[in-house]
């Protein structure tokens, strides 16, 4: 390693480790779920806030379910491009849709007899992508899986969601955040939004985790897919492209943005 090169990473380093690892503070309501009333902290989370409440008899009679596209709350991306915002939404989409065609049978239009799962990003904090691209030439000095990130170049993504009824009733809601840290797993990213992106799977996860009534395990996907609009589940070039770069590319990901509406 070279001095010009050892110079910047040593400092890297040093700010990091002097931050360390935190906790994702929770998101403040957005105004976007019907109710609030009720949403409890999920503890013993890490990196993640999660608010959220079930309505365990609803949910369970709830087999039908349409998913709305993702909205954008007001003032929710202030300074990310457009451009950036609709593939936020796009990847809210697929992998929201991903984790609940495990758990109900969706439907590709509304329907007077099915339930519905309404979605809204309600923050985007940019990634640095100058202290990505850092932290990707530092990756190759440092073995395993923990990066680090200078600090200010980590972003966020928070977003909120409620299953609701046919009777318009809320049956779950959720309430949800996840920022960067500066030393962890976090890919870093030339994407202004590499870090919402990645975050994206995780609300996924959650959304899915909490909409599912006690007892639902997750099912085989169906045939046909209902996701498959969205291209194939598995993006191999993905995993590929993080090993060889240390970053996280949303093109190798099968990342699309949300179609204009």
């Amino acid at each position: 390693m070279s001095p010009s090169t050892s110079a910047p990473l040593l400092l890297l380093m040093a700010g990091a480790a002097a931050l360390g690892a935190c906790q994702t503070a929770p998101a403040a309501n957005a105004g976007f779920l019907s109710t609030y009333d009720g949403l409890e902290t999920k503890e013993g989370t890490l990196r993640v806030s999660v608010r959220d409440r079930r309505d365990e008899g609803a949910a369970a009679a709830i087999e039908r379910l349409f998913i709305a596209p993702a909205q954008l709350t007001e003032g929710a991306a202030e300074g990310v491009a457009p451009g950036d915002v609709a593939l936020v939404l796009g990847e809210v989409d697929r992998q929201v849709c991903y984790e609940l065609s495990r758990r109900f049978t969706l439907l590709p239009e509304r329907a007077a007899d099915a339930a519905t799962a309404r979605i809204a990003v309600t923050r985007i904090e940019p990634t640095g992508t100058v202290g990505s691209g850092l932290s990707a030439v530092a990756s190759a000095f440092i073995p395993g899986p923990i990066g680090l990130r200078p600090p200010g170049s980590t972003g966020m993504l928070a977003a909120e969601a409620e299953l609701v009824t046919i009777d318009g009733t809320q049956a779950a809601a959720l309430a949800w955040a996840r920022s960067a840290n500066v030393v962890g797993t976090d890919s870093p990213s030339l994407s202004r939004v590499g870090d919402a992106l990645q975050f994206a799977e995780v609300f996924g996860d959650q959304v899915g985790e909490s909409f599912a009534p006690e007892g639902r395990e997750a099912r085989p996907v169906a045939d046909p897919d209902p996701c498959a609009h969205f291209g194939p589940r598995e993006q191999p070039g993905g995993f590929i492209t993080r090993f060889v770069t240390g970053l996280y590319v949303p093109e190798t990901q099968g990342v699309k943005p949300q179609p204009a509406k």
